[in-house]
This record gives C-alpha cells, sequence and structure tokens, in this order.
C-alpha cells in the first residue's frame, strides 16, 4: 500500500447561490461543505519540517468561501464542487486529487443527507 496525505476540512457550513432553493428564494441555500486534497507526501516528515512543506488548512476554507465569487449563481452544486477544485489546483501544484462532500441543509430533513460527492484528480 503506498503512503498517502490527505488534508481535510470537514462539515464547513457555508451559504451559496445555488440550486432551486436559491432560484426559488433568491437566497443563498445552507451547504455543509467537506474538502479533501489528496497531497504529494514527502520521504519523512521531522519535527522542524517547515510549514511550508504542506498546505495551508485555511486555504481548503478559503475555496469554499471567501474565493467564491460574489454574486454568481451556481445552478448545479456540482459547478460549486468544480469551481472549488480548479481554484485549489490552480493554488498548489502538490495537490493530486480533490474530494469534495456538498450537503444541502435547507432542503434535508431529519437527519438525511442530500447531495454530492466529487473527486477530481489532476489533468
Amino acid at each position: 500500500m503506498a503512503d498517502s496525505l490527505i488534508l481535510e476540512v470537514a462539515d464547513l457550513e457555508h451559504d451559496v447561490l445555488t440550486g432551486i432553493y436559491s432560484e426559488e428564494t433568491g437566497k443563498p441555500q445552507p451547504l455543509r461543505i467537506t474538502i479533501q486534497a489528496k497531497m504529494k507526501i514527502a520521504d519523512r516528515y521531522e519535527p522542524d519540517t517547515p510549514l511550508e512543506a504542506s498546505k495551508n488548512y485555511m486555504d481548503l476554507k478559503a475555496a469554499a468561501t471567501t474565493a467564491l465569487p460574489e454574486g454568481v449563481h451556481f445552478k448545479l452544486i456540482e459547478s460549486l464542487a468544480d469551481y472549488i477544485c480548479e481554484t485549489l489546483f490552480v493554488q498548489d501544484a502538490r495537490i493530486e486529487a480533490i474530494t469534495i462532500k456538498i450537503v444541502k441543509l435547507a432542503i434535508a430533513e431529519g437527519n438525511e443527507k442530500i447531495g454530492i460527492t466529487m473527486t477530481r484528480e489532476r489533468g
């Protein structure tokens, strides 16, 4: 089994203009977003390995929040996932693949999770 390194930001809640909900209400839809970025792994990480040897977790969070274009309606949540992937791929060549899970909170009843999981590999 090959070594791997996956950075993750899980269960980030953010409102985004997307889907029928936003189309019908004109309001952003509350989403729960999890991002996993598969990184090229170093041979070893020593205690004094500098921070630059890995990706900043806050970059993952920003790609799903502050890096989103203001006022853009992502009709499909798949297009939102693609936008987040592209943002992260452009930022860091060490990212090999990204998996994004998006749950639509506004349309869920009870504990169900309605949404998508998308994985994109660097092409």
